[in-house]
Order: C-alpha cells, then sequence, then structure tokens
C-alpha cells in the first residue's frame, strides 16, 4: 500500500493534500505498538528482495520527499515576510513542518539502521531549525523532537558511533549538544518582542520569544501574598520555568497538534524549559547508559578473574581467548564512551553555567547542580580529566560568591559589574553580581580568605546549594576526583572561612567567631544548616576510607597544597589563618589508621613543616594534628600488633622525635604533653620506639624555657620510676643521659637536683636487676660484634672494650662526674654525694679490670676539672642566692663554692681508695694512680683555701687507714669469720613497687673473688713504697704549708690551726707503715716540721675560740697533736731495735726545743704577734694593730718537760742518751726557766723545772758518776752549779702580791735543793769535779748567810728571812765540814773553806753593826740591818749548836780560835737598844758557857 501511495507525486498537491500525506505516511510507519512490531518482525522475516525493496522504498521516495519538506524551512529567515496567507515553498507552514518532524522521528527512531546517511542529513538539518532567526514555533517543535532523541541514550549512542566518531563524518551528535546550548543562550540574548496579537500561517517572528520582565515579573498575587515564581533571569530576561514533562520522557506538546492549521502561541518560558529537560534527560541517558555499560564490564573482569584463579590445563587457552576478546569489547566499549563524553561535554557545559546563574529556581539549580554533578562522575569514572575539572569547576564557581578571587578557578571573566546594597541583619554591606541579583537570597556574610581581604563578601543560598553539590560530589564521588581534589577542597576551605566555621577537636568544623576583622553575620537559615554542613563535611573526610590507595593520596596531596597556600598567607601577619587544610588532614589520618602506612609519610611530613610556621595559630593546629595523629596511631588496633611490628611503630614515632628540630616552645610543649600521653596510656608497650621517645625528652635545651623543662622531666620521671623493667636494657644508657641532661639544665634547680636522685634511684635498679639486665646487655652486644665483623667494621661504644654492663654503670658514672662540675653548688654537692654513694653501694658488680676506667677516666678526671675550676673560681663576693635566699659568709664566693665541690670530690675519692684497695691495687699501675692521688691531696693540702686544705689533710689521714694485705706465711690455716652485716633496709626509692636489701660487707667483696679471682697478694715492698710516697706527699705539705713567708701583709696566707692539727695527726697513722725504714734523716724532717707548726700563730679573730684563758693550763689540739707523735716515735724506739736508739738524742732536742717556748715563744718568720705569755694577756685588743697572736706555749713547754722527765727516767742510761749528753741539755734548757723564777711567764713553769731538774738529777747524777771516768759528764757540773747558781739566789723578785704562805712554799721547794744537794752531790765528792763541789759550798755559804729582801714588810720579816732555807744551808755546811770521817783531803778542804767563810762573814756583820748602833744614836738602825744582825746572831748559835755535835777531832784548831773570837764582838753588841736583837744576842752567848773552860778530855768527847 505504502508503495502505490507513494508513487504519486507528493508536490503536487496543495498544502493541505501536503499535510494529509505526510500523516497518512507517519501512520503508517508508527501506527501503534502493535503494528510497529508486526512491521519490524515482517522486515525481518523478509527476503532479500523485499527488504531491498522496501529499502529502497524509504530511500528513494520517502526520504527525498522529507528532506524536500525540509527546504522552506531552512531557507526562511525570520523577519524576510510577513503574510499570513499560504505562501510559496520558502515559507514554513505550521501543519506541514509539524508533521515533517513526526515523521523524521519515526525514520530516525524506528529505521535508523536502514537511513544512516539519510538520518544524518535529517538531524543536521533538524538543528538548523534551532537557529534563532528561525520562527518561535518552528524552535519549539524542533525542540521537542531533538528531546525525543534524548531520552534514548542507545540512540545517541548510534549517532556517536556513526558520525562523531567518523573522520569525515558530521559530528551530528556533538552538534545537537551545541546547538541545544546555543538554542538556551539566544533565548537569553533574542531582543524581547512579545507574542503577536493575531496568527496566520507563517506564524509570527515573536511568538514564544521572551519578554522583558517588568518589575514585578515572575510575581503572581496569590490571597493578597506574593509568590515568586521558577525562572531563568540573566542580565534583565527573564524566563520562567514551565513543567512540561515528566523527567526522563518527552512527551511533546506543539508536535501533536495535529489539529491546528495556524502556529499556535508559545508560552513565554515552554521553549526554554524543553530545552532544560533535553538537556537533563540528555545527561540522565547518557549516564545511566554508560555507568550501566561500565558497571557491567567491571563485573565480568571481577568473574573472570575469579574463574582464572585456578585454572585447569584444558580450559586456559579458551579462558585466555575469552579475556582477549572482553579487552577488545572493553576498548571499544570505552572508545565509544570517551567520544561521546568529549562530544558533549563542552556544549553541556555552557548551557549548564548559564542555567546555573540564572536560574532564580531551588528544583531547577537542584537539577542543573546534580547533571553537573553526574557529567563530573561520569568524567572522572572515564578518566576524562579536562571534562571532569570543567565541570567541578562550574559548581565551584557556583558555590562561591560571584566574581570570587580564587586562583585555582581562574576567575578571568571581566564582565560589566553591578553593585547594589542589601541589608542582612542590620548590616549594610556590598553584593557584586553579573547576573539576576534580584532573586538571590543572601544568607551569610563574610570576609573573604585573602591576604588583604577588602571588604566584605556574600553567600548566597544558591552558593550554599552549590556546596551541598560540591560536597555530595566528593563524598560520593571521591574515588573519581584525582587531582580535582584540589579544586573541590579549595573551594569548600573558602566557603568555610566566609562561614566562620572553625576546627575543633579531632579535626572536625563547628561554628566560631572570626578572630580578626567584623564577625560573620548568618542568617536564620544557614545556622540552622551550619550544623548539617559540618556534619556533612566531616562524613566526607571520613569516607576517605574507602578510597583506593591512589585516591586517598590525591586527597592527602590537595590538602597539603591547601596547606601550603595557607601558610603562605599566614606569613608576615599575625591573622587567624585558614585551618581547615590542617584539621582534615587530621581528620583523613584518623579515619586511615587502617593503612596509616601509605600516607604517613606526606602527612606528617607537612604538618612538621606546619609546626614551623611563625604563626603561632598555624603551628599550634599543626602540632595538634600531628600529635593526635601519633597517639590515635599507637592506641589503633593494627594488623598485626604493633609490638609485631617495630617498622611500623617507628614509623609512627619519629615524625615525634622530628618535632625536637623545631624550635618553637609550644611545638615543643606539644611534642612534650604527647610523650606524657604516651607513656600513660602505651609506655607497656612502646618496645623498640623507647630510643625515640626518650631522645624527645634528652632534646630539650636549657635555653628552652621552664615550662618545657618541667613537662620533659615529668616524662622522666615517669619512665624512672614506671618503666625501667618494661624497655629494652639497650635503652637504659639512653635513659642515663637523659636523666644526666636534666641535671645539667639550669632553668629549674628543683629539677637539676630531682634528676640526679633519678640517677641514684636508676643505680639501685641496675643493683637489683642487674643478672638480667647483663644477660640481655651481652646478648646484644653478641648480635652488634657479629654485624660488625659481617660489614668489615669495628665495634664503637663508649668505654669499649669494657663488658656492656660495665659501660652502663661507667656511662652512669661519667654522668653524675659532669654533673660534679656543674655551675651550681647545690648540684655539684648533690651530684658528688650521688656518684660516691654509688660507686660505694654497687662498684662490687663491676668486673676487677673496668676499675682501671673507673679510676683514670672518671675518678682522676673528675678531680683534675674541679682542681682547675676551683683554682680559677672568682673571688668576688655573691650578696645573695636569687631571689631573698642569703648566702652564708662562708660560701660568698664563688670560690668558696667551688672549695665545697673539691672537698667532697677528694673526700669521695680517698675513700673509694680506702674501702677499695683490695679491688685497685692488684690493677698494674695502682702505684702510678697512688701517686696521682697524693699529688690531688698535695695540692690540695697547699690551696690558700682553709677548707679545702683541711679536707686534703682528712682525706690524707682515710687513705692511711688502710690495712696492708697479709703475706701467705701469716694467714691462718682456716680463713677468718667474716662480719657480715646485717642488710640494711632502703626505702621504697620513689617509684619502685618494693624496698630492696642492700648488702656491701667484705665478705662479699672477698666472696665475689674467691672462686674465680682470688686476692692478690701485693709484693710487701710494693706496698712499703706506697706509703713511702705518701711520706714524701706529708713532708711536701708540711715543709711548704709551714714555712713562714718571706712578707707579711693582710693578704698574706698563714695555715690555720685545724689544718696544722690535722696535719701532725697524719704522722701516727703514717708512721705505723713506714716504722721498719723509719731514719734518723726523716726524724730531722719531721722535727722541723713540728717546730714549724707549732710556731705558726694564730688570728687575731679566731684567738677567743683557739686559746685558753692565762690561767688555763690547757694545751691546744695542735700541741697534743705534737706531743703525741712524738709519743708515738718514741714508743716505737723503745720498742724497736737496738739501731734506733740513736733517735733518743733528737727525741730530747726536739722536746727540749718546745720546752724553751715556755719562756721565749718561737718566731714565725719576720711576723710580729701578741704573745699570750705577756702578764698583761687579759688586756690584749683583738683589733689592736698586731694582727696575730702567739699561742701559750707555757702549758706545751710544761707538758713537754714532764715527757722529757719521764723519757729520761726510761732511758738514761742508754748509750746514746749519755754519749748525746742528753742530761747536760737538759739542764742547760731548765736553766732559763730556773733562773727567771719570779720573771718567768707562768709561776708554775719555773717549780716544773725545779721539780723536773730533780727527778732528772737523781736518775742522771748516779749514771754521770758511773761514767765520771769517762769524761762524758765533765762539761755537765759547770752547767749545773750555774743552775743552781741562778735559781737559789735568783735575781729575780718576788711579786709584790706573793702572799706569806706562798713564799714559805718557795723555800721549801729551795730547802728541797739544798737537800738534793746534801744527799745526792757532796756524799760523792770524791767522783765530782773540785771546782764543781767548790761552787757549791760557796753557794751554801751564801745561802747561810742570806739576807732578807728588801721589799719585806716588818710584820714579814721574821717569816722572809729564808731561815728553813739558810738553816739549811748552814747544817749542810757544817755536815760536811765537821763530819765525823774525812776520807779524803778534798772533804778536810771543803770543811775548813767552809767554816772560815761563816765565822769570817759572821765577824763582819757583827763589827758593822756596833759601828753603825754606835753612831746612829738614839735613832733606831734600818730594819734590814737589824734583820741581818739578828740572822747572823742566829747562825752562829747555830754553828756552835753544830760544833758541839760535831767529833772533837774533825774541828780545826784555827776554827775554835775563830769561834772564840767572836765572843768579845758579841759582848759589845749587849749595848744594842734593839730588844730584838738583844733576844738573839742572849741566844747567841748561852752556848759559850760550854767553852768558858778547856774540855776534861777530846778523846773521851770523841768516844762519847
Amino acid at each position: 500500500m505504502m508503495r502505490h501511495f507513494l508513487r504519486q507525486s507528493f508536490f503536487v498537491f496543495d498544502y493541505t493534500s501536503q499535510k494529509i500525506i505526510l500523516q497518512i505516511i507517519q501512520l503508517l510507519l508508527q501506527c501503534d505498538k502493535l503494528l510497529l512490531l508486526f512491521l519490524r518482525g515482517w522486515l525481518l522475516k523478509m527476503n532479500d528482495t523485499e527488504h531491498q525493496e522496501f529499502s529502497f522504498l524509504l530511500k528513494e521516495r520517502v526520504c527525498p520527499l522529507v528532506i524536500k519538506l525540509f527546504s522552506p524551512n531552512i531557507k526562511f529567515r525570520q523577519g524576510s515576510s510577513t503574510s499570513s496567507s499560504p505562501a510559496p515553498v520558502e515559507k514554513p507552514y505550521f501543519p506541514i513542518c509539524m508533521r515533517l518532524l513526526r515523521v523524521v522521528s519515526v525514520l530516525i527512531k524506528q529505521f535508523y539502521s536502514l537511513l544512516v546517511t539519510e538520518c544524518e542529513i535529517f538531524l543536521s538539518l533538524l538543528v538548523k531549525f534551532l537557529d534563532a532567526d528561525k520562527p518561535q514555533w518552528l524552535r519549539a517543535v524542533a525542540v521537542e523532537s531533538i528531546h525525543r532523541f534524548c531520552v534514548q541514550p542507545q540512540l545517541l549512542r548510534s549517532f556517536c558511533q556513526s558520525y562523531d566518531m567518523k573522520q569525515h563524518s558530521t559530528k551530528v551528535f556533538r552538534d545537537i549538544v551545541n546547538a541545544l546550548g546555543s538554542f538556551i543562550q539566544s533565548l537569553f540574548l533574542v531582543p524581547p518582542t512579545g507574542n503577536p496579537a493575531t496568527s496566520n500561517q507563517a506564524g509570527n517572528n515573536n511568538l514564544g520569544g521572551s519578554v522583558s520582565a517588568p518589575a514585578n515579573s515572575g510575581m503572581v498575587g496569590i490571597g493578597g501574598g506574593v509568590t515568586l515564581l521558577p525562572a531563568f533571569e540573566y542580565r534583565g530576561t527573564w524566563i520562567p520555568i514551565l513543567t512540561i514533562t515528566v523527567q526522563g520522557s518527552a512527551k511533546a506538546t506543539y508536535l501533536e497538534m495535529l489539529d491546528k492549521v495556524e502556529p499556535p502561541t508559545i508560552p513565554e518560558g515552554y521553549a526554554m524549559s524543553v530545552a532544560f529537560h533535553c538537556l537533563l534527560d540528555l545527561v540522565r541517558g547518557i549516564t545511566s547508559m554508560i555507568e550501566g555499560e561500565l558497571g557491567e564490564v567491571e563485573t565480568e573482569c571481577q568473574t573472570t578473574t575469579e574463574e582464572g584463579s585456578s585454572p585447569t590445563q584444558s580450559t586456559e587457552q579458551q579462558d585466555l581467548q575469552s579475556t582477549s576478546d572482553q579487552m577488545d569489547k572493553e576498548i571499544v566499549s570505552r572508545a565509544v564512551w570517551e567520544e561521546m563524553v568529549n562530544a558533549c561535554w563542552c556544549g553541556l557545559l555552557a548551557a549548564l553555567s548559564l542555567l546555573l546563574d540564572a536560574s532564580t529556581d531551588e528544583a531547577a539549580t537542584e537539577n542543573i547542580l546534580k547533571a553537573e554533578l553526574t557529567m563530573a562522575a561520569l568524567c572522572g569514572r572515564l578518566g576524562l580529566v579536562t571534562s571532569r575539572d570543567a565541570f567541578i569547576t562550574a559548581i565551584c564557581k557556583g558555590s562561591l560568591p560571584p566574581h570570587y578571587a580564587l586562583t585555582v578557578l581562574n576567575t578571568t571573566t571581566a564582565a560589566t559589574l553591578s553593585s547594589k546594597s542589601y541589608s542582612v541583619q542590620g548590616q549594610s554591606v556590598m553584593m557584586i553580581s553579573p547576573s539576576s541579583e534580584s532573586h538571590q537570597q543572601v544568607v551569610a556574610v563574610g570576609q573573604p580568605l585573602a591576604v588583604q581581604p577588602q571588604g566584605t563578601v556574600m553567600l548566597t543560598s544558591k552558593n550554599i546549594q552549590c556546596m551541598r553539590t560540591l560536597l555530595n560530589l566528593a563524598h560520593c564521588h571521591g574515588a573519581v576526583l584525582g587531582t580535582s581534589w584540589q579544586l573541590v577542597l579549595a573551594t569548600l576551605q573558602h566557603l568555610v572561612w566566609i562561614l566562620g566555621l572553625k576546627p575543633s577537636s579531632g579535626g572536625a568544623l563547628k561554628p566560631g567567631r572570626a578572630v580578626e576583622g567584623p564577625s560573620t553575620v548568618l542568617t536564620t537559615a544557614v545556622m540552622t544548616d551550619l550544623p548539617v554542613i559540618s556534619n556533612i563535611l566531616s562524613r566526607l573526610f571520613e569516607s576517605s576510607q574507602y578510597l583506593d590507595d591512589v585516591s586517598l593520596h590525591h586527597l592527602i596531596n590537595a590538602l597539603c597544597s591547601l596547606s601550603l597556600e595557607a601558610m603562605d598567607m599566614a606569613y608576615g601577619n599575625n591573622k587567624e589563618p585558614s585551618l581547615f587544610a590542617v584539621a582534615k588532614l587530621l581528620e583523613t589520618g584518623l579515619v586511615n589508621m587502617h593503612r596509616i602506612e601509605i600516607l604517613w609519610r606526606p602527612l606528617t611530613g607537612h604538618l612538621l613543616e606546619v609546626c614551623q610556621h611563625p604563626n603561632s595559630r598555624m603551628r599550634e593546629w599543626g602540632a595538634e594534628a600531628l600529635t593526635s595523629l601519633i597517639k590515635a596511631g599507637l592506641t589503633f588496633n593494627h594488623d598485626p600488633p604493633l609490638s609485631q611490628n617495630q617498622r611500623l611503630q617507628l614509623l609512627l614515632l619519629n615524625p615525634l622525635k622530628e618535632m625536637s628540630n623545631i624550635n618553637h616552645p609550644d611545638i615543643r610543649l606539644k611534642q612534650l604533653e604527647c610523650v606524657l600521653q604516651i607513656l600513660q596510656s602505651q609506655g607497656d608497650s612502646l618496645g623498640p620506639g623507647w630510643p625515640l621517645v626518650l631522645g624527645v625528652m634528652g632534646a630539650i635545651r636549657n635555653d628552652q624555657g621552664e615550662s618545657l623543662i618541667r613537662t620533659a622531666f615529668q616524662c622522666l620521671q615517669l619512665v624512672v620510676t614506671d618503666f625501667l623493667p618494661t624497655m629494652p636494657c639497650t635503652c637504659l644508657q639512653i635513659v642515663v643521659d637523659v636523666a644526666g641532661s636534666f641535671g645539667l639544665h639550669n632553668q629549674e634547680l628543683n629539677i637539676s637536683l630531682t634528676s640526679i636522685g633519678l640517677l641514684w634511684n636508676i643505680s639501685d635498679y641496675f643493683f637489683q636487676r642487674g643478672e638480667t639486665i647483663e644477660k640481655e646487655l651481652n646478648k646484644e652486644e653478641a648480635a652488634q660484634q657479629k654485624q660488625a665483623e659481617e660489614k668489615g667494621v669495628v665495634l664503637n661504644r663508649p668505654f669499649h672494650p669494657a663488658p656492656p654492663f660495665d659501660c652502663l654503670w661507667l656511662c652512669l658514672y661519667a654522668k653524675l662526674g659532669e654533673l660534679c662540675v656543674d655551675p651550681r653548688p647545690a648540684v655539684r654537692k648533690s651530684a658528688g654525694q650521688t656518684l660516691f654513694s654509688t660507686i660505694g653501694a654497687h662498684g662490687t658488680l663491676l668486673q676487677h679490670s673496668t676499675w682501671h676506667t673507673v679510676i683514670w677516666k672518671v675518678l682522676f678526671h673528675l678531680l683534675d676539672r674541679v682542681r682547675e675550676s676551683s683554682t680559677t673560681a672568682d673571688k668576688e663576693k655573691i650578696e645573695s642566692g636569687g631571689g631573698n635566699i642569703l648566702i652564708h659568709h662562708s660560701r660568698d664566693t664563688a670560690e668558696k663554692q667551688w672549695a665545697e665541690t673539691w672537698v667532697l670530690t677528694l673526700a669521695g675519692v680517698a675513700r673509694i681508695f680506702n674501702t677499695r684497695r683490695y679491688l685497685l691495687q692488684p690493677l698494674g699501675d695502682f702505684s702510678r694512680a697512688w701517686d696521682v692521688l697524693l699529688d690531688h691531696i698535695q695540692s690540695a693540702a697547699l690551696s690558700k683555701n682553709n677548707e679545702v686544705s683541711l679536707a686534703a689533710l682528712k682525706s690524707f689521714q682515710e687513705i692511711l687507714q688502710i690495712v696492708s694485705p697479709v703475706r701467705d706465711s701469716d694467714k691462718p690455716e682456716t680463713p677468718p669469720v667474716v662480719n657480715v652485716p646485717v642488710p640494711v633496709l632502703i626505702g621504697p626509692i620513689s617509684g619502685m613497687s618494693r624496698p630492696f636489701v642492700r648488702t656491701d660487707s667484705i665478705g662479699e667483696k672477698l666472696g665475689r673473688y674467691s672462686s674465680s679471682e682470688p686476692p692478690i697478694v701485693t709484693d710487701e715492698l710494693e706496698d712499703l713504697n706506697l706509703w713511702w710516697a705518701a711520706w714524701n706527699t706529708w713532708y711536701r705539705i708540711g715543709s711548704e704549708s709551714t714555712k713562714p713567708p718571706i712578707t707579711f701583709d693582710k693578704l698574706t696566707f698563714i695555715p690555720s690551726q685545724p689544718f696544722l692539727t690535722a696535719l701532725i695527726q697524719i704522722f701516727p697513722a703514717l708512721y705505723q707503715h713506714i716504722k721498719t725504714g723509719f731514719n734518723m734523716d726523716d726524724l730531722q724532717k719531721l722535727g722541723v716540721i713540728l717546730h714549724s707548726a707549732i710556731s705558726v700563730p694564730i688570728s687575731s679573730d679566731a684567738s677567743p675560740f683557739i686559746l685558753p684563758s692565762y690561767t688555763e693550763a690547757v694545751l691546744t689540739s695542735l700541741q697534743e697533736a705534737v706531743l703525741t707523735a712524738l709519743d708515738v716515735l718514741q714508743k716505737a724506739i723503745c720498742v724497736g731495735p737496738e739501731n734506733m736508739q740513736i733517735m733518743y738524742p733528737a727525741i730530747f732536742d726536739q722536746l727540749l726545743a718546745f720546752v724553751e717556748f715556755s719562756c721565749k715563744p718561737p718566731q714565725y718568720g719576720q711576723l710580729e704577734t701578741k704573745h699570750i705569755a705577756n702578764a698583761k694577756y687579759n688586756q690584749i685588743q683583738l683589733f689592736a694593730p698586731a694582727e696575730w697572736v702567739a699561742l701559750n706555749y707555757v702549758p706545751f713547754a710544761e707538758r713537754s718537760l714532764e715527757v722529757v722527765v719521764d723519757l729520761y727516767q726510761k732511758t738514761a742510761c742508754h748509750k746514746a742518751v749519755v754519749n748525746e749528753k742528753v742530761l747536760q741539755n737538759i739542764i742547760k734548757t731548765l736553766r732559763v726557766p730556773l733562773s727567771l723564777k719570779y720573771s718567768c711567764p707562768s709561776e708554775s713553769t719555773w717549780k716544773l723545772a725545779v721539780s723536773s731538774l730533780l727527778r732528772v738529777l737523781s736518775i742522771g747524777l748516779p749514771v754521770a758518776r758511773q761514767h765520771a771516768s769517762s769524761g762524758k759528764f765533765d762539761s755537765m757540773w759547770p752547767e749545773l752549779a750555774n743552775t743552781f747558781e741562778d735559781f737559789l739566789f735568783t735575781k729575780s723578785i718576788p711579786p709584790d702580791n706573793l702572799s706569806i704562805q706562798e713564799f714559805q712554799r718557795n723555800e721549801n721547794i729551795d730547802v728541797e735543793v739544798v737537800q738534793l744537794i746534801s744527799n745526792e752531790i757532796l756524799p760523792y765528792a770524791n767522783f765530782i769535779p773540785k771546782e764543781f763541789v767548790g761552787q757549791i759550798m760557796t753557794m751554801l755559804n751564801k745561802g747561810s748567810i742570806h739576807s732578807q729582801s728588801s721589799s719585806f714588810t716588818e710584820a714579814e720579816i721574821d717569816i722572809r728571812l729564808r731561815e728553813e732555807f739558810s738553816k739549811m744551808c748552814f747544817e749542810t755546811l757544817l755536815q760536811f765540814s765537821f763530819s765525823n770521817k774525812v776520807t779524803t783531803p778534798q772533804e778536810g778542804y771543803i770543811s775548813r773553806m767552809a767554816l772560815s767563810v761563816l765565822l769570817k762573814r759572821s765577824q763582819d756583820v757583827l763589827h758593822r753593826y756596833i759601828e753603825d748602833e754606835r753612831l746612829s744614836g738614839k735613832c733606831p738602825l734600818p730594819r734590814q740591818q737589824v734583820t741581818e744582825i739578828i740572822f747572823v746572831l742566829k747562825a752562829v748559835s747555830t754553828l756552835i749548836d753544830s760544833l758541839k755535835k760535831t767529833q772533837p777531832e774533825n774541828v780545826d784548831g784555827n776554827t775554835w780560835a775563830q769561834v772564840i773570837a767572836l765572843y768579845p764582838t758579841l759582848v759589845e753588841c749587849i749595848t744594842c737598844s734593839s730588844s730584838e736583837v738583844c733576844s738573839a744576842l742572849k741566844e747567841a752567848l748561852v752556848p759559850f758557857k760550854d767553852f768558858m773552860q778547856p774540855p776534861a778530855s777530846r778523846v773521851q768527847n770523841g768516844e762519847s
């Protein structure tokens, strides 16, 4: 039927006939659905002849007819004619055009495969119907026709494959999309002229045209209210949006007007609405189609992969072929997909962007944004970067205020800007918009994110809507964004900034206030949306956990890039920076902990850069993000766990260590707070991460502030108290280093002191866990040694080659040693005490060989540094110790403070040498170490600081208490019982859960070496050399310190009494070690030092505290020490070998020199001193010009004299004592105080001297008589005679205040001397030189007639005449003058001489008295002369009584003659006027009655 119908000529009919024919063709072609299916089935069943005939019919008949009918419509131009009657062919006629397009639609949709070329022509011609110069009704029906194609994606796919993908073919699909875009643009650009009042065949040029919107266009009054109609508005052109069809379907309106003859009136906005739906359906169709096919391909690939995971041999080739076919199919399909997108994206983007800008309806805007989102996602899946970025850029631009200066979006438009003022919440702002600003609702006002923000910017509801779309895009399609993340995140960053969202914990954004500038102004609507937006933002980055690794890296890179831009903007100003990127980096990292390794390095690397930014707010958040990530990474439940994945743990902790390279204190504080939290939560499981954590604590420098140091120290305290048992033993050295470094910090003294306490706690931990630590360290050492050998390098560690455990101890000692030379005195003191306590308490744990290192590299090195610092310390006075702390005068200079350190250090080293000598002496260089120690003691002892010098001597004394090793021959067969002390329970150390027990007895020390290392017995000779080295040191100290300086001034240093005392007190202990070799030369050296030491004066300031009062016979400590030293020496000589007794004379000489000090104190060089011996001592003014006071030597000299007497009693008969004339020296020394007598500084001195002389003579005279023939005592006798003479007849005058009783006691002492002469000397005159006896007799004669002192009062004369002394002298003279037996001529001579002298002296006195009495007349004679005559008369009476008792034959005749010659003289005295003289005369005359007659018989008298 169709063939018959088409054979007729179509163009011979009129318009009505043509209209009917076209409709018939259309009906024949389309009919209904059943007919269509039938026709299509019929076509398929036709044989080739029939198919070719039908195809020929369509191509040769139908298609030319259709093309011919296009001609009037194509050629017609708007405005060429206004006739309304049927026109020539050139003019379009609505019924024909409408039906023509219906036929074309059927041909394309149903017979496209048969009419590919013809369809290309149809489509090309159809597109031209959309030109702006075509009538509006024509454009409307054309766009309806195109809409029918747009809802069929497979048809569009065919267009693309058939035309766009052909090299020389028309790009039909691209042209359709571009035409739609141009059509939409033209609707906004064509000048509005309104719809015609009439209609005709040709239609009217203005039908369907856009109109200029009046002021209230789009406003529809409803019930008195105003409702805003959906519309597009662009540059003053307002086009309403009509609801024309259901989304996804192409229900035409004007193509169905078959009953219309005239062109219909096109409603305003109808064409725009259809075109708008065309775009939406186009996007929806191709995206759903492509994505569906993509899904199928991916499913097939996955299925193939699963099936191919275990292929069999028989199907392997088949599977390979299938896989190859699938790949080829995928390549072809992907080419089609990419071509379709490439062909349409430009037109779509242009049209959608324009519509987005013009849209005033939220629903329309949402559809546009959804289309752009869909296209962006599709482009991303296909890897079309340019088109993807273009669509994303469009969405981003829509999210931001118009013309927002965002570089990444390349906003370069130069459209004419119009300004309009808005008032939002009472605030007047300016908003710039290129279009449709009158219908945009402003919801937020804020500052732009710029270095120098100018004014404010506004966000509209459309911007917020676009922002939501952008968030949806990133959330749902983040995997395909790739580098577009930069666009998305940059836009979001600016939006967040404008909205005033600020980061909070975990990186989430919360509404906040801007730090600077005007606050963000938000409407109520957007205020409600802000929490939602914030939540969406958080979910966006939470969803990053579902991204693949590559996409995640794109996200991280984009955030890092944004952060770098924010950092650049924040340079040079203190304004609030944008923290969006940093916060989202944190949020991203937190949700991707399960694969943290792939993003950790770029993420933390950038955050470390942020931490170094000069802007404090930026740094703060960088540190917050970094530390939060580290803490989260350590607490995350990794698979495998961190304990089994050391590499990951180190990776996580490494950024924490890198933060140590940042100098900003706030960053370091964050770092340390993070460390503290890690320790509190994960300290037990750090394992290999301990070095990094400890390194963070130890990286705190001294200049980084007190708060940082305090926080870091809290971490260290926590480590030491809780985590030492849990960390690897290889980290213990790091703990020691870190603790030591805190001790060196000078910001906070308490921290330094506490750190020293921590070192003590650490040492206790080493002691407790010593065996475990040693095993682990040895194991690690072996592994490291093996690695070093494999690499061919030498293992290098501190204190190598000491054992690892010993190295740990040595590091601890070395750290304490560094603290011992800290500038602060308190730290030095605490460190020194801890060091030596630690070595003393735990030193036994060290290997024997390690002690060599302890001595030379720790102890002696410390001593050298302390000595150097002490000698160079400042002597300026320090006013205060900081704050209100006052400093004691003993510590008010740096020199004095260093002196305390020197004291502590030297004492500690000496103590170690003392207590650990059994360990040290077997070392090969112990003697050298001993010499070095002695050198340090000597230099300290010779220091000008009294505290140091005294302490040095105490240290010297301590090392002398060492017991020399016992020789094997002297050891008992069974070992002695070692007294093991009861263990001392030390209180719980801070942080330790239980106290520990320490035992460190000698038994343990020896026990450590009892099995494998028996104690090494040192050679006795070598041991003796050590002590002689000590003796030489002692001598040098003594000689140098006691040597008087050449000149004296106020700054002259004179050693103190405590120093000298300590020096001398050392000798007894030292002598015990060297006594076997001590000789005379050494004794002379000792004597020099003793003499010099005792001669040193003391300061007048100190004298009241050291010197006893004059009346106290008390020795000073120094004097006691000197006598003790000599006592030790003399006792050793006493029990020593014979050859040692030659030292006795030297001992006597030294003691006698000290005795002389009683009357003549020693002189200390040329120094002027005030002498304590001065009788006016009590009136000494301490602040007199003389600044030095001599010691009170009287008690010392007297004690020395007592020692001399005692020693002489023991040694008088020793050969050396006899040969060296010790007795003569004693007498000579005693002569001085005896001659001075009452002039002695102390009365006790001469009394002690005379008693000592009597004791010595009682012992020495028999020895002298025994050696009389040898002549060794010849020179002694004259000295003794002179001593007696000087004492008995002293020239000193008794003091005026001498009492009678005291005088009588002194006379008794004189009598004792005469008794000694009578008993010990005169009876042995035959053994005594004649000259000496003559001197004695003369002295006795003189004593027998001695007169009283002229100072006596009359009442004291009778008492103070020394009658007893004179009587004793007479009796002694007479005793030896009239002795019954005269054995030698010498004795007779003595008697005759004595009597002659006595009688002659009496005669002279009597004659002188008589003469004076006669001349005086009635005047009484002087009392002195009267007393003398009375004394003589009594002496005569005594003489006569003695003569009567003597044997008559022993009395010489001349003697009797002289006696009788006295009688006349006595008779002449009777006339004296003095009753006292008369009484004495009477007593003298009475004995003469026996001489009035000669004796009857001398023989009888002699026998009777």
